[in-house]
């Protein structure tokens, strides 16, 4: 660098040598926001940025985006669904049923162009995880690997400090916001006596000849043990799962982390008399020893430590008790017990963890997915998951594109002051944008319980604003979060199983399941809408000491639409006829639409008139005259005869009129509501 360009980027001379003697005040690159990892929710963040025009950057520890599945799930085949054909060709709701595309306005970016197994494999993801980084041209600096992250305070920062993140190589970057979307990739593990003699899933053969004619033990009930297992079952002498939990089948919890129908094999097998077998038992109460053979012996913790001898001198279960299920000696113990999200890298200063049971698999975080312990610091993605673990989609990305989604709009507002995107339109449009809704978005769909729709009303509820899946459990600070007010009642729509119908020991399949009658609706078992109407806002208060299993507090209305076989809510009977209704009770009102004869009668004969002919035909849209209303208030008494004084020379009816001459009625929209 010359002379003089030197001196332009450090200025006064003798500051360059003042920076090197002082390495803490020496510059670093600044960004708004820095994004921690290039897996899906990352590059979803990125992309989010990008199109707002904010100042970001990417760290990526590998060569591209996507590096977990390079390696993970082991035997490569997803069970992310790729369902390619739907009979629709509305794009909103064929994402109910594409578990595996990141949102983006190119239509080249969808995983079906990717894939045609309806479980694709792993190596898919990232090559479509790499088209998604470079054709939007998202920032990411690849092959740096952030070691730590601390804060330095500063009241000049957005949220009252920055954020300082050092590489391997000891180059620092600042950002006044941090986004983690680092997933988990740190491996559980539970110490017990002789767990240096268990593989683990991360390293374990994936070869199925590897394990002829053994007796492996596998540690977990996820879906990669039971990954582990199919692949082998084939092969060994027998497969015994030991675990402290019961198997959770995903269609019986209705959450899609718990052991799915593709895995589950050895299930078959266990239940049909064959060798293999699920056991549960505490892992920490247990032991393993190694025999002279290279045999593994599954023990008790208490009799090894009680023995504090060699391998052979400790006693098994089996002496006191023949009929000790775990008497047999294994091949291979492999433990597949899940990730843990890697803490080891922010300073205490984050306060990132708390004391819960969950902290140590995810950082703890607000519904708003920022972190309880600094401000600015969000979660994003599979580490986000501790807002709704095991009650929905959050940890996996058919549902965290919709939550990185509403974190970008929450950022927008607090940042750049850009409320949250809504629309707004005629009270009488209320039930239609409902019904479109509920049948059509994806967001709703898949983050049930968790991401909601907001109608917000205008002053004598004429209009109505409304807002996209919107983190109800902070439906509390919504105006501080959104820009948007809420001074006149809202409604709150969210999707919900019922209330006892899904569980680990309930049988989700028994007879009379679920219910076709309106009147019944309250008691629908499968996923369907629920609508919630508050005359205010709730309070904080409101919100914490809501009632147990309900999602939000109690309202001054609640609706359910009934559940519906096909997840298509649009019978004008069973669906909209009831949710018409409940609107109109909350509003007091009548959302009805009429042809412009009705409304003409209505103002003749009522002082309130419906909203549709408020908005319509006294804007005088859609009435012109005809002979049957000039006969029918002529013969009511309530207009002169004006056809016989129109017919006298030189009058004429002015233009516009009523009762001036013209084509027949037409609606005011093109249909005609019976309801």
């Amino acid at each position: 660098m010359g002379l003089c360009a030197a001196a332009l980027l450090w200025g006064p001379p003798g500051l360059l040598l003042a920076l090197t003697l002082h390495p803490g005040l020496a510059l670093r690159p600044h960004r708004d926001y820095c994004v921690l990892g290039a897996g899906p929710a990352g590059l979803q963040m990125a992309y989010f940025l990008q199109q707002a025009g904010r100042d970001y950057v990417v760290f990526e520890h590998s060569a591209g985006p996507g590096s977990f599945f390079t390696r993970f799930p082991r035997h490569r085949k997803l069970i992310s669904i790729n369902k390619r054909h739907t009979g629709k060709v509305n794009a909103e709701f064929n994402l109910r049923h594409d578990w595996n595309s990141l949102l983006s306005h190119d239509r080249r970016l969808l995983f079906r162009h990717y894939s045609r197994a309806y479980f694709p494999d792993a190596s898919d993801m990232v090559r479509y995880l790499g088209d998604f980084a470079h054709r939007l041209g998202l920032h990411v600096l690849y092959n740096t690997t952030i070691a730590h992250v601390t804060l330095d305070k500063d009241g000049q920062a957005w949220n009252g400090h920055y954020f300082v993140l050092t590489d391997e190589k000891g180059q620092t970057y600042q950002c006044s916001v941090l986004l983690v979307a680092t997933g988990l990739s740190v491996p559980n593990q539970v110490d017990f006596p002789g767990s240096e003699y268990v593989e683990g899933y991360a390293s374990v053969s994936i070869n199925p000849k590897d394990f002829e004619g053994q007796n492996v033990l596998i540690l977990g009930r996820g879906n990669s043990a039971f990954e582990t297992a199919e692949n082998i079952l084939g092969v060994t002498n027998f497969i015994h799962m030991l675990s402290r939990s019961r198997v959770r089948l995903s269609w019986a919890t209705h959450y899609v982390g718990d052991l799915r129908a593709i895995n589950n094999g050895i299930l078959d097998t266990y239940q049909l008399k064959s060798l293999d077998g699920l056991l549960e038992s505490n892992l920490e109460d247990l032991a393993i020893v190694k025999d002279p053979e290279g045999k593994f012996h599954i023990t008790l913790k208490f009799l090894v430590e009680e023995a504090n001898q060699s391998a052979e001198a400790v006693a098994l279960p089996q002496d006191d008790n023949d009929n000790f299920a775990l008497r047999v000696a294994y091949d291979r113990v492999i433990s597949c017990l899940g990730w843990n999200f890697n803490f080891s890298i922010f300073n205490s200063s984050l306060r990132l963890s708390s004391g819960s049971a969950l902290s140590k698999k995810y950082p703890l975080i607000r519904p708003s997915y920022e972190s309880k312990g600094t401000r600015g610091l969000f979660v994003l993605g599979t580490a986000s998951h501790s807002v709704d673990y095991r009650r929905s989609a959050g940890g996996f990305i058919h549902g965290f594109r919709y939550t990185v989604r509403a974190v970008h709009r929450l950022l927008e507002h607090r940042h750049h002051s850009v409320a949250w995107p809504s629309t707004e339109r005629p009270v009488t449009q209320l039930t239609n944008a409902i019904i479109r809704r509920v049948n059509e978005a994806s967001g709703l769909y898949q983050m049930f319980g968790v991401l909601a729709d907001v109608v917000l009303l205008k002053e004598n509820a004429t209009r109505f604003e409304y807002l996209e899946e919107f983190p109800m459990q902070m439906l509390a600070q919504l105006e501080t979060l959104t820009g948007r007010e809420a001074k006149h009642g809202l409604f709150v729509i969210n999707l919900e199983y019922g209330r006892n119908y899904s569980g680990p020991d309930k049988d989700v399949f028994f007879y009379d399941r679920s219910v076709g009658h309106m009147e019944d609706a309250w008691q629908s078992n499968f996923l369907h809408p629920v609508i919630y109407f508050y005359r205010h806002l709730p309070t904080e208060q409101e919100m914490r000491f809501r009632p147990a299993d309900w999602p939000l507090p109690r309202p001054a209305a609640i609706h359910h639409i009934v559940e519906d076989f096909l997840t298509d809510w649009t019978a004008p009977v069973a669906h909209i006829l009831p949710l018409r209704r409940f609107l109109e009770n909350c509003l007091d009102t009548d959302l009805r639409s009429f042809y412009a004869e009705s409304c003409f009668l209505f103002v003749l004969t009522h002082q309130k008139l419906p909203p549709f002919c408020q908005q319509g035909y006294l804007r005088m849209q859609g009435l012109v005259g005809t002979e049957h209303l000039r006969r029918h208030g002529v013969e009511s008494g309530l207009l002169r005869d004006y056809a016989t004084t129109a017919q006298r020379p030189g009058h004429q009816v002015p233009e516009g009129h009523p009762l001036a001459p013209g084509p027949t009625v037409q609606p005011l929209d093109n249909t005609k509501n019976e309801l």
